[in-house]
Formats: C-alpha cells, sequence, structure tokens
C-alpha cells in the first residue's frame, strides 16, 4: 500500500503513530494499487487491437488460455462463477479476476421478478407518461429516498438539479407532495417538462382534482401492501432553465441555459425573496448527474448550511474534469485530499470511459454468444485500414453503425469509412489480411473482458473519492445499491446529510421487494463510444441531465 502523506515538517523520529485507515480509505488505495498493476490493460483502446498488438501484450499464459475460451467462459470469469467444463485458468488470472471483483463496490440484487412487466404498477399511470420502464423503477426508488431523507431532516423543499423532462420531480412533487424547484442546464428539455406537468394537471382536471387540495395522507405502516396508488396532489413542481455554477454560492448557483430555450430563467431560483425555493433549507438531488455535475452538487452540500441533505447518482465519469484545470476552477476528480495524495491515483478519459459499461449486460451477453460481440471486431479491423490509408487519422470519429453485427464487414466499412472522409472503393475489404484479423474475433471479445473486469473498479475508486470527501469534512454519508443492477447499470447512489442516517437507510431494503417492475430500454451498441482523437481534447463536461 502507498504510505500515508506525512504533514509537512514532520520527521520520521517526530511522527506519531499513524492511526487505523477507514475501511473506505484501505478499499480506495488498494484498488488504485491493483489499477497501477494493470495500467496498460485499463488505458488500452481495443480498436487498436490489431493497429498497436494488443493481444501480445497480455501474459503468455493468459494468451494461452484466452485463445481458446468460449464466450460462456468468459462470463464465467467476469461473474466469479468459474469458466465451465473445461476452462482452465492461469492462477494469475483468476487471482487479477478474484481481486478485481473483491474491491469493487457491491452493487446489490435487490428483489423482485427477474422478468419485470413493462410499466411500474407502483407509479400511477399519469406519472408513467412519457417514461420508459427503467425511469420509473430508478424515480421511484430515489422517490423514496428523497421522502426518507425529508422526514429525516423536517425538510419538504427539493431541489432536482439536472432534470431534464422533470419525471422525477413530477413524482415528488405529484405523487409524493414534496415542494420541488427542478433546475436543468437545457431550456428546451425545462420547456418540455412544463407541457407535461400541464398535460398532468388538466388530467387531474378531469378527474376533479382542484389545485386547493392539500396533499395525499401518508401512511408510516400501511396494513396491505396491495392497498390503491396513493392519489396525487395538485402541486406541481417549479421548473427553472439555468446551469450550475459550482463556484458560485448556493443562492445565485445559476448561469443562463445552453443553449436557450423557452423554458423560465431566473438569476437566483433557491435564495432570496422571488426564487422558487423561497431561500429555505432545501434536499437536492441528481438522477444520473452528468460529469462535473455530480461533485459540483457535492461542493454546495458541503459549503452551503442552506442544504440539508444530498443524493446524487452519477453518470458519465469521462466527462469529469481531471488535473491540470486553469487556476479557479475546480476539478470533478479527485475530490479527496485522502485518494488526492495517493501516487497513481490519476484515471485516463478511457478508464473513466469504461467506467460507465454494464458489466452484468455484458456478462449476459457473453453467456448468450450474441452476435452483438463481432462490433468490436468489426471497429478494429476498420481503424486498421484507416490508419494504413492515411497515417494520420488515429482514433477517427466513425461514431455508431447502426445494427453493425447483423452485416458483413465489407458492408459494415462501407458505412463507416465516409464518415472519416475515406472512399471504400479505394481500400482492399475482403483481402486475405482483413479475413485473417476477422478470424481473431475471439481474442478481440477475450481482451474486451479484461478490460471490463476493471471498469467497475474505475467507478469505486470514483465513488468512493467523493465519499471521503464528504467524510474528511465530518458529515454522515453512504453508497447505496439502490436500483436493481440488471436494469440500471449507474445504480449506487451517494446519501450525505447534516442528520443521522441510521433511520433513513434502515427501511430501503424493505422497500426493494415492492421494486421488480422495471426494465432495460433502449440497445447498447457494443463498439462502444468512439476514444478521444489524437490530439484532441475530450468533450466538455455538460452541467445538464441525461436526455429522459
Amino acid at each position: 500500500m502507498p504510505p500515508r502523506p506525512r504533514p509537512p515538517g514532520a520527521t520520521m523520529a517526530a511522527a506519531p503513530p499513524s492511526p487505523a485507515l477507514q475501511p473506505e480509505q484501505q478499499r480506495a488505495a488498494d484498488i488504485i494499487r491493483l489499477l497501477t498493476l494493470y495500467r496498460p490493460l485499463l488505458d488500452a483502446y481495443v480498436i487498436d487491437f490489431f493497429a498497436e498488438g494488443l493481444w501480445a501484450q497480455l501474459p503468455p499464459p493468459w494468451q494461452a488460455a484466452l485463445a481458446t475460451a468460449a464466450p460462456p467462459q468468459l462470463a464465467g470469469l467476469l461473474g466469479g462463477h468459474g469458466g465451465g467444463p473445461g476452462a482452465t485458468w492461469p492462477l494469475s488470472l483468476l487471482a487479477f479476476a478474484a481481486a478485481a471483483r473483491a474491491l469493487a463496490f457491491p452493487r446489490g440484487r435487490p428483489g423482485g421478478s427477474p422478468r419485470p412487466p413493462c410499466h411500474s404498477a407502483r407509479l400511477h399511470p399519469l406519472l408513467r407518461r412519457h417514461v420508459k420502464p427503467k425511469k420509473q423503477h430508478e424515480i421511484r426508488r430515489l422517490g423514496k429516498l428523497l421522502q426518507r431523507l425529508s422526514q429525516a431532516t423536517g425538510c419538504d423543499r427539493v431541489v432536482d438539479v439536472g432534470a431534464g423532462q422533470g419525471h422525477l420531480s413530477r413524482f415528488l412533487a405529484f405523487g409524493l407532495g414534496l415542494s420541488v424547484t427542478a433546475v436543468e442546464g437545457d431550456g428546451r428539455l425545462a420547456g418540455t417538462a412544463e407541457r407535461f406537468d400541464h398535460e398532468l394537471l388538466r388530467e387531474l382536471g378531469k378527474m376533479g382534482v382542484s389545485r386547493n387540495e392539500g396533499p395525499p395522507q401518508r401512511h408510516q405502516n400501511p396494513p396491505n401492501r396491495r392497498r390503491r396508488l396513493s392519489p396525487l396532489t395538485p402541486r406541481g413542481p417549479c421548473h427553472v432553465a439555468g446551469r450550475l455554477d459550482p463556484a458560485a454560492p448556493w443562492g445565485e448557483f445559476l448561469l443562463p441555459p445552453d443553449p436557450p430555450g423557452p423554458g423560465p430563467t431566473a438569476k437566483n431560483p433557491l435564495g432570496g425573496a422571488g426564487g422558487c425555493g423561497g431561500g429555505q433549507r432545501v434536499l437536492v438531488t441528481g438522477l444520473h448527474a452528468c460529469g462535473d455535475l455530480s461533485p459540483a452538487l457535492l461542493r454546495h452540500f458541503a459549503r452551503s448550511p442552506a442544504v440539508a441533505a444530498v443524493a446524487s447518482v452519477a453518470c458519465c465519469y469521462m466527462k469529469l474534469s481531471t488535473p491540470p484545470q486553469p487556476p479557479g476552477c475546480p476539478v470533478g476528480y479527485p475530490l479527496s485530499a485522502w485518494v488526492a495524495g495517493l501516487p497513481g491515483h490519476e484515471l485516463s478519459y478511457r478508464a473513466r470511459e469504461a467506467a460507465c459499461h454494464a458489466l452484468d449486460e455484458y456478462v449476459g451477453r457473453l453467456r448468450g454468444e450474441s452476435g452483438c460481440l463481432r462490433a468490436h471486431c468489426y471497429r478494429a479491423v476498420l481503424e486498421t485500414l484507416i490508419r494504413a490509408a492515411d497515417p494520420g487519422k488515429k482514433h477517427p470519429g466513425v461514431q455508431t453503425v447502426k445494427k453493425a453485427h447483423a452485416l458483413s464487414f465489407p458492408q459494415y466499412a462501407r458505412l463507416g469509412l465516409p464518415r472519416v472522409g475515406l472512399d471504400p472503393a479505394a481500400i482492399p475489404l475482403e483481402s486475405e489480411a482483413v479475413g485473417a484479423m476477422l478470424e481473431q474475433q475471439h481474442k478481440v471479445v477475450a481482451f474486451f473482458s479484461l478490460t471490463q473486469l476493471l471498469a467497475p473498479l474505475v467507478e469505486t475508486l470514483i465513488l468512493l473519492d467523493r465519499l471521503l470527501y464528504l467524510r474528511e469534512q465530518g458529515f454522515q454519508c453512504a453508497l447505496v445499491p439502490l436500483f436493481d443492477p440488471r436494469f440500471s447499470p449507474r445504480n449506487l447512489v451517494l446519501v450525505a446529510a447534516r442528520a443521522p442516517l441510521g433511520a433513513v437507510l434502515s427501511g430501503l431494503d424493505g422497500d426493494s421487494s415492492e421494486d421488480g417492475d422495471s426494465s432495460e430500454d433502449g440497445d447498447t451498441d457494443m463498439g462502444g463510444p468512439e476514444p478521444p482523437r489524437e490530439g484532441q481534447t475530450p468533450p466538455a463536461p455538460s452541467a445538464g441531465h441525461e436526455p429522459q
């Protein structure tokens, strides 16, 4: 383990005995040690598999074992269930896989049906409109957590930062009776959220529900879990279009939206008489707050007594800002003094991008030997052809070719090459060399599987860094696997409060039995996001929310 940094001026003789490390500190240090050992694997782009000879960089015993491994055997290696009949792994590979699984933060397995229905039966039908099943699962679970935080802190005002189209805000306000300010960096999304609110209010009006009615009655211990859904309150959220300024005081933290849209704007929506929040204590949340938005929420909580608690679910780690940054510009990683003081804590763009992958989903594709697995090989072969045709092009932005796995390689290449300014007719797409690379698809899949083992470690390190940042300032906080990881890969929520969290977290397990009611939405492109182009700055962090 790297040595702990000593205070300036301290000597070996004068230094007091080091206190015992917190489990989180030890875990962060151990993760960094493991990532440092396998840095070349962590930072490798699978599209460089042939162009840079990545297979030859693996230890020879690993090459021999992986070269003959079938996808279901790789699934067993990733999932910790062995490799199935005929699988024999080198001890060093087994140790690597076991260490990676042991150090990654546990994601839980909430109860419920393994084949959930299309929509959440626990949400009012009016709150399901425009909301995909995965998001229904998330807003209900996070909403219940925020309701518990509200009860524990005595604070019923919530600020939903990066609110997107307002699905979470709508559930908190209409469904749970909380006072909600929804802040969104894209003015167009804020305008859409208001339109959805008006639709819901019109439906409530048809049902005879008046705006003057109070919030629904809350039952701490309902006698029957199969009771009817609670009625909706007609008080909707207050929407504000603006981007977060992490350096501004809490009451003045908004910048104009980008791009401007039809949604409402306000310079100071949370502090002062004119704001939606009225300057009172608030709970702050961000559901899949992108890039630097999540650490900005934590900074505002840490320095703003008006923020009673925060519940943050992160995403898009590759958009985090890292050192060096211009003076006065805070970084998104690392936040804590502990992680920043550990040698080797740095995370490349590629490592942070890998942390956004869904390991459980990839294991499922391996187990089912999905045809989607060939997309990585196609892109790696294409990268080799691109560099041969134009050595100045490295990691060009081919972007996603839809249903690439259903195409032959020549069909795929004829779609991809024009996107980087190359003529497919001038490049041999069915040569013997291309055929030899395509026959190595199983090696490409095996190599990518190893990188997937490290992805949860990177996410764990980033989230531990945030938790340690809050602990260093004396706050109670916890990382909770709130969503079902089968449907929501980014399922870890960081909860912090200025009050004890025991009562808030103790009842969450009891709620999970009610939540087997969501499903994953959308297709995942197995080719993965394109790496940044050579010499190009990674995409700028977004202060908004993933579109819902």
